[in-house]
């Protein structure tokens, strides 16, 4: 099985997408992760979605989560506040993840080793068999993947 065959359409933003914008997508269709693409569709880098909700919740909260039980739903709405104007490439310029890419002929091992590499719940699929830097064709998630990977029950 090759990337192509595996690649779904997924949503992408850019590097001026607000990270609101971001989040909400993240949080509407229920991904893993956003890859992050230039204005030719070409991959950049990939949000994970924790690593957004890292820019939401305070380093001192990460640091002692008992502190989480302080705050409530009033204070839930400031903490996004915060995000307010801000984009991704605001948030790429403090913690960037290795891009998660392969071309469109990578087999499925070679997919869950950039996975496992980078540690990402995602990998950008590629249009062009030689290059990992072409335009987007797609997506592999894991959990498509183990699908595909795994054994039948």
């Amino acid at each position: 099985m090759r990337a192509r065959e595996l690649a779904v359409r997924y949503p992408t933003v850019t590097p001026a997408t607000g990270v609101l914008e971001a989040a909400r997508l993240l949080a509407e269709h229920d991904l893993p992760g956003l890859i992050v693409v230039d204005g030719e569709e070409r991959p950049k880098a990939v949000l994970p979605g924790a690593q957004l909700l890292g820019y939401v919740i305070p380093r001192y909260v990460q640091d002692d989560p008992a502190l989480a039980r302080v705050y409530d739903e009033i204070h839930d709405d400031e903490l996004c506040d915060q995000l307010a104007g801000r984009t991704v490439a605001d948030l790429l310029a403090e913690h960037r993840t290795p891009l998660p890419a392969v071309d469109a002929e990578a087999t499925a091992i070679e997919i869950a080793s950039v996975m496992a590499r980078t540690g990402s719940p995602i990998a950008a699929v590629s249009g062009d068999p030689r290059r990992t830097d072409a335009p987007v064709i797609g997506v592999v998630t894991v959990a498509h993947l183990l699908t595909r990977l795994l054994p039948s029950a």
